[in-house]
């Protein structure tokens, strides 16, 4: 053998150790392959892939995922037969999803994440209304309605109310025009999407467009608690947790105007069970309202509603700024 195939065994023996030992030549030396995967840097190793990332926010919430998520392995020291079982939760997660059910939200609404990319978004300030969550029900439009006009359209019992309300900016000024969007549950706990066939579709929603003044009002029942859809992935995880699946009793409420950033808010029913255990923490104390009897023939009779009713007033401070 030739002593230059010596030289050339002798390198190619080297360039393996080096490689097996996570080492690049360089030059006349050698230094770290830096991708090679470590558990110590792990996050920081995939992290550095997002390095030609164009969009700069897009790289900033990736590499702080991989960071959290990682840090999460090695806290909880994940085995791999329970994160097969995650995966599998989440595959059967968006398995449940269809036309009218988002397990994903509900998935989000149950950790408490839905709420807090809500209340981060809209931080709290005193003289506005309160935000919360939109909820895993609003998937389909509401039908354009009269102020005054009755969103129960099934009738199947419940105790009638009126729910007014009014809504101005932080000046006090009417938002004249402003479109409300409401939805609900019904006496039994259960939503049009979820009783398909039994009650007419839209029921217990409906889009109304305040007057001159701000000022808006419709017929409705007063809503019962409910459990969220339990059925599924997301009410196992529940279960697993030993945690109920109940949300308190409310009405969806959300409120658009040109030059106003939309609220998302929820209006509650004083004295309703799971008020301060709300399944999703959607529970604002400044968004607790007293449904109050109002027994008076004549005036139930002028607003179509049979005596006595429930009545509500809920007014709704909304920002000027840019539509959201």
């Amino acid at each position: 053998m030739s002593e230059h195939t010596d030289d050339a065994h002798a390198q190619a023996a080297h360039t393996r150790d080096t490689h097996s030992r996570g080492e690049r030549t360089h030059g006349s030396g050698t230094a770290p392959l830096s991708g090679l995967f470590e558990a110590e840097r792990s996050a920081e190793i995939v992290a550095a892939s997002f390095a030609d990332a164009t969009d700069e926010r897009l790289k900033e919430i990736l590499t702080s995922l991989v960071r959290h998520a990682h840090d999460f392995v090695k806290d909880v020291g994940l085995t791999v037969e329970e994160w097969a079982a995650g995966v599998r939760f989440l595959t059967e997660t968006g398995q449940k999803c269809d036309d009218t059910r988002q397990e994903f939200i509900l998935l989000s609404d149950v950790l408490g994440v839905s709420m807090l990319v809500e209340t981060v978004n809209h931080p709290s300030e005193e003289q506005f209304t309160e935000s919360t969550v939109e909820g895993p029900f609003h998937l389909v439009d509401s039908p354009p309605r009269a102020l005054g006009d009755s969103i129960d359209e099934a009738g199947r019992g419940g105790e009638p109310c009126l729910v007014t309300g009014r809504v101005t900016d932080g000046d006090g000024r009417p938002v004249a025009g402003a479109r409300i969007d409401v939805w609900q549950a019904d006496a039994e706990g259960f939503y049009d999407v979820q009783r398909p066939g039994e009650v007419p579709e839209r029921n217990l929603r409906g889009l109304f467009t305040a007057d001159e003044d701000g000022r808006f009002r419709f017929r409705t029942i007063v809503p019962r608690h409910y459990p969220v859809p339990s059925d599924g992935p997301v009410g196992a995880l529940l279960k697993a947790a030993g945690r109920h699946t109940y949300r308190a009793a409310h009405i969806h409420v959300e409120v658009s105007a040109p030059g106003v950033p939309t609220l998302t808010t929820h209006l509650f029913v004083d004295g309703s069970p799971y008020l301060d255990s709300d399944a999703v923490f959607g529970v604002k104390e400044s968004l607790i309202r007293t449904f109050a009897e109002v027994d008076d023939p004549v005036r139930a009779a002028e607003l179509g509603l049979p005596n006595p009713f429930r009545h509500v007033d809920f007014p709704v401070t909304v920002r000027r700024g840019a539509q959201s």
